[in-house]
């Protein structure tokens, strides 16, 4: 039997495996029992497995003879969000959702793992299965690649079931597919005093404002326009009354990029504007600078591979160019590994599900989705060891 024909085979296997997890979610890096239910489903296949990264697993299929390695990755986690849709699988756990498909990967690479051991007798070389834990949180990839998981490893998929796409599309294209993420705090500290008399004081609201306003200037004047970058504060505290001028003020914010020399600059950036922005007011800043994910470029030549695969299995049309997006990806740190390529495999059928986008209380998928999946990773997985 050709891929395909497995992947069929095993549809009530990804719906049910899906639901469960679904049913079952847990949020970053405490995947306890996803972990286990993910080592069980390994061990019933024969496939040795062990634990990573935390809560992560990592399983290994050697097919008949020495070759290449190719990893395949699918994260795990949820997100707390409370579901609001009315399903026979929906969540059992208050507050907590797979709001962004996560479950379809856990299950998908389960679907695709069945398959992969089948057929073992026919390939060269070595799949290594990655089920990360903590990508909504940034951690789980770097954790596992400090435990060993990207060691000897020549390529790397993945993919992420994506709501904007109809189902039976697949985008592979080359280049940057999802954006860097940073985090970046400040601590203004001025001098409080009577709202009545400012000239005693140094108001750190004002100064939080001035800085708020002249970040805006990295992204307008700073950054080519080519290159798409952003810089959004999403919270600012200052101030207690409505006649006391604040002494201190505290703020959040984002940064976002797909150019590597954009996000190493980022940082020096922002900390220049901040505090000499402070200083200009009398006031000091101090800024904590925290990067979650580097920007997510898929390699071209496991691009070109990608889109033979997809050809081979569903035909030229299945192939779709989807635009890049601002949201991160900690898939992106695997990539410093091996060279990489990262999918979005489309999930939208409103003919199904009303649509609704990832993170919202009501997202759900169109199961077909999972077949497309599975598929996808198995036989990417034998056409890179065969390349």
């Amino acid at each position: 039997m050709n891929v395909r024909e497995l992947v069929d085979k095993y549809r009530d296997y990804s719906i049910s495996m899906r639901r469960e997890f679904h049913m079952n979610p847990e949020p970053s890096m405490k995947e306890y029992n996803t972990q286990k239910r993910v080592m069980e489903e390994l061990g019933k296949m024969g496939i040795p497995a062990e634990k990573c990264g935390g809560t992560g697993v990592v399983g290994l299929i050697k097919g008949k003879g020495e070759g290449k390695t190719i990893a395949l990755r699918a994260d795990m986690d949820a997100l707390e969000v409370t579901e609001l849709n009315e399903v026979d699988y929906k969540s059992q756990v208050e507050g907590v959702m797979h709001a962004c498909g996560h479950d379809a990967h856990t299950a998908g690479l389960l679907t695709a793992a069945k398959v992969l051991n089948d057929m073992k007798d026919e390939f060269d070389g070595t799949v290594k299965l990655l089920f990360q834990p903590g990508e909504e949180v940034a951690q789980g990839a770097l954790a596992m690649i400090k435990d060993g998981a990207m060691d000897g490893v020549d390529g790397i998929m993945g993919i992420h079931i994506w709501n904007d796409v109809e189902t039976g599309k697949i985008s592979v294209e080359a280049g940057p597919r999802m954006a860097s993420a940073a985090m970046f705090k400040v601590y203004v500290e001025g001098k409080g005093g009577h709202g009545s008399m400012p000239h005693q004081t140094v108001d750190a609201a004002l100064v939080a404002s001035a800085i708020v306003m002249n970040l805006q200037s990295i992204a307008s004047r700073e950054t080519n326009p080519l290159d798409p970058a952003v810089v959004s504060v999403g919270m600012i505290k200052s101030g207690t009354r409505w006649n006391v001028i604040s002494g201190d003020a505290y703020m959040e914010g984002t940064t976002r990029c797909f150019s590597m020399e954009i996000n190493n600059a980022f940082e020096g950036m922002i900390r220049r504007v901040v505090e000499n922005t402070a200083e200009a007011y009398r006031a000091k800043a101090r800024v904590e600078y925290t990067q979650m994910t580097i920007p997510t470029i898929n390699e071209e030549n496991m691009s070109k591979l990608a889109a033979e695969t997809v050809k081979k299995l569903r035909g030229e049309d299945t192939l779709v160019k989807f635009e890049k997006t601002t949201g991160g990806e900690d898939f992106a740190f695997f990539s410093e590994y091996a060279p990489s390529i990262f999918a979005f495999v489309g999930s939208k059928n409103e003919e199904k599900h009303e649509y609704h986008p990832h993170h919202h209380p009501k997202f759900n998928i169109d199961e077909d989705a999972l077949g497309r999946a599975a598929e996808f990773y198995a036989q990417f997985a034998l056409d890179f060891l065969n390349s």
